[in-house]
């Protein structure tokens, strides 16, 4: 087993982001109990481990070519991320709502940082598309902007937030591991919000 590890670490020095994916899952519970050790019970109350992980994990996937494993081992690096995620978080809901004067901040549905509105859209256009004519020009953006995704990472979508599957499911319907899923629905879900907010901004520049 230690040979299998140092052949993984290798391998993501080396720029593999399949090792690293397998090295999260190896990992995935260690990451949930250190994280799980770090939380707030104040925090625990508005974002779960398993949301925090996510993060983690996307944000793994994203910089780990950039990062010098010379310094930190892959586990102390993903520690270190997770830590950076939890103080990230406790000012999400802590810090703002305090100069909000007390509003609520609402916790993103599904830890992927789409509001409650966005994943009401979402739900909404892909359980009944054929009524987003007439439903308004935001929808068919979103019809459009789903389109434009691969079909698995709609699959994944679908399967999360209107069939309501955990990720565990969804691996196992899709053939990948637990940690892909995240990823690719993190990815997928950055994509679709980004698509949506550079047509609002064109549309502002066109004066619409």
């Amino acid at each position: 087993m230690a040979a299998d590890i140092e052949e993984l670490i290798q391998r993501i020095q080396q720029g593999s982001e399949p090792a690293l994916l397998e090295f999260l899952e190896i990992h995935r519970a260690p990451l949930l109990a250190f994280i799980n050790k770090n939380m707030s019970d104040a925090l625990k109350s508005k974002v779960e481990a398993n949301d925090i992980l996510q993060e983690v994990s996307l944000n793994a996937v994203s910089t780990f070519s950039e990062f010098d494993f010379e310094k930190k081992t892959p586990f102390n690096w993903l520690c270190h991320l997770a830590e950076r995620r939890i103080i990230d978080n406790h000012r999400k809901y802590f810090q703002v709502q305090k100069r909000a004067a007390g509003r609520e901040i609402r916790q993103p549905a599904g830890g992927d940082g789409a509001g409650q509105g966005f994943m009401d859209l979402l739900v909404a256009s892909m359980t009944s598309p054929s009524q987003a004519f007439s439903r308004g020009a935001r929808e068919m953006k979103l019809l459009t902007a789903l389109e434009s995704l691969p079909e698995e990472s709609r699959e994944a979508i679908r399967l999360k937030y209107v069939e309501g599957l955990n990720s565990s499911e969804i691996a196992d319907q899709l053939g990948k591991s637990d940690v892909a899923v995240r990823v690719l629905v993190s990815r997928a879900m950055a994509k679709l919000q980004e698509q949506l907010k550079q047509e609002d901004e064109f549309k502002s520049l066109l004066g619409g």
